[in-house]
């Protein structure tokens, strides 16, 4: 096939996640476009495969709705200025990955242009702001979906639609290795340990990071040989959270804070108590038992709450349809409520055996050849539009 020596495709990952999806797909489309320019807004996992990031990831990795408005005009600025570069560039695609309160816009400007759009991760239109699936359907050329339930709502309403499965399905192993990761971490295999996931944004930290460890010292008052790992997404995460956890009472904690390594750190675990969001899903397909809890600014979840349609917030709840584990979520999530909820997770062996087999399920339910089927459909929207 000949390709168009200055073909250029741009990109926009907001947060960690998407950058890890990103990253995926790019490993599958990357081959296919050897010479092809790759930019936009990404991180180290899409940097891997040549991309080149225009702005920094982490001014648009802000959650909440009242977070986000304090940010407005400099996320504004960015989506501005990249629009009227790509505008004029004229990209053979664009791809927007998640981020929908940014991408969309962005999406629905250079759709009008006449820019192929394909926007990767369905917003979660099945969970609140149903109404969403208009706009999605003015912004995009394509969608990709990462859950198989999705399918069938873009169909429904005649938006061209893959599902792709979700990458981490193909990256974590069936049967992960606890005893290796322990040794890798310096633990010892016979240890009791629980992994703490209090979130990759600042925002999820400066809600959540002190509560949990305020659960871990409760925790430790059960079990006396209990030992904690705290995974952080980089230096700057980790910079805050010490910060935040700067308490005489919790240095007392038998606590591994980790840059990075958080696959091994929950392979480790015996249970993980874990901030709504990616990692409920990848502590389910490590097929660990846990806790989701999520505390953010009160006005938002006011707002967000009476906008839900259905009672799961955690992705393995909203998958099986059911609360396979516990939910604690803003005033509900104290430290007393999440440790009683975890120790029940960390001692009912009856439950962790149900759980393995509901997660061994769900894996294989999301296993798809994600990096071929989505480089395959930007290869598709390419053709369609003669860019190819």
């Amino acid at each position: 096939m000949a390709l168009s020596a200055d073909l250029k495709l741009a990109m926009v990952a907001g947060e960690a996640s998407g950058d890890l999806l990103a990253g995926r797909l790019l490993s599958g489309l990357r081959p296919m476009l050897p010479d092809a320019y790759m930019h936009g807004i990404g991180g180290s996992a899409m940097a891997e495969h040549g991309f080149v990031s225009d702005y920094p990831m982490d001014k648009l990795a802000v959650r909440g709705l009242f977070e986000v408005l304090s940010h407005y005009r400099e996320i504004k600025g960015i989506r501005d200025d990249l629009r009227d570069r790509l505008l004029q560039e004229r990209p053979g695609v664009f791809v927007g990955i998640d981020a929908p309160d940014f991408n969309l816009d962005l999406e629905i400007q250079l759709k009008q242009s006449g820019i192929p759009t394909l926007h990767f991760v369905s917003p979660s239109i099945w969970a609140w702001r149903r109404g969403r699936i208009k706009k999605v359907a003015r912004a995009v050329s394509h969608m990709l979906v990462i859950f198989p339930f999705e399918e069938a709502i873009y169909r429904k309403a005649n938006i061209p639609v893959t599902y792709v499965g979700h990458p981490m399905a193909e990256v974590i192993p069936m049967d992960p290795d606890q005893d290796a990761a322990r040794d890798a971490l310096g633990f010892a295999r016979d240890a009791r340990i629980m992994t703490i996931l209090p979130g990759s944004r600042m925002s999820e930290l400066k809600y959540n990071a002190r509560l949990f460890m305020e659960t871990a010292l409760l925790m430790l008052k059960r079990d006396p040989k209990l030992q904690f790992i705290v995974p952080m997404a980089g230096d700057t995460q980790r910079a805050y959270f010490e910060q935040l956890i700067n308490r005489p009472e919790l240095k007392k904690l038998p606590l591994t804070l980790l840059t990075g390594r958080s696959h091994e750190a929950i392979t480790a675990c015996d249970a993980a108590l874990v901030a709504s969001g990616t990692a409920t899903l990848e502590v389910a397909l490590f097929k660990k038992p846990m806790v989701i809890s999520y505390k953010m600014n009160p006005a938002s979840w006011q707002i967000l709450r009476l906008m839900a349609y259905q009672p799961w917030v955690g992705l393995p709840n909203v998958m099986a349809r059911e609360f396979l584990v516990p939910e604690l979520l803003q005033d509900r999530a104290t430290p007393a409520s999440l440790a009683s909820a975890l120790w029940a997770q960390l001692s009912n062996d009856q439950n962790r055996q149900r759980l393995r087999r509901r997660f061994v399920d769900l894996h294989h339910d999301l296993m798809r050849n994600t990096a071929s089927q989505s480089a395959h459909a930007v290869m598709e929207l390419l053709s369609q539009h003669g860019k190819l």
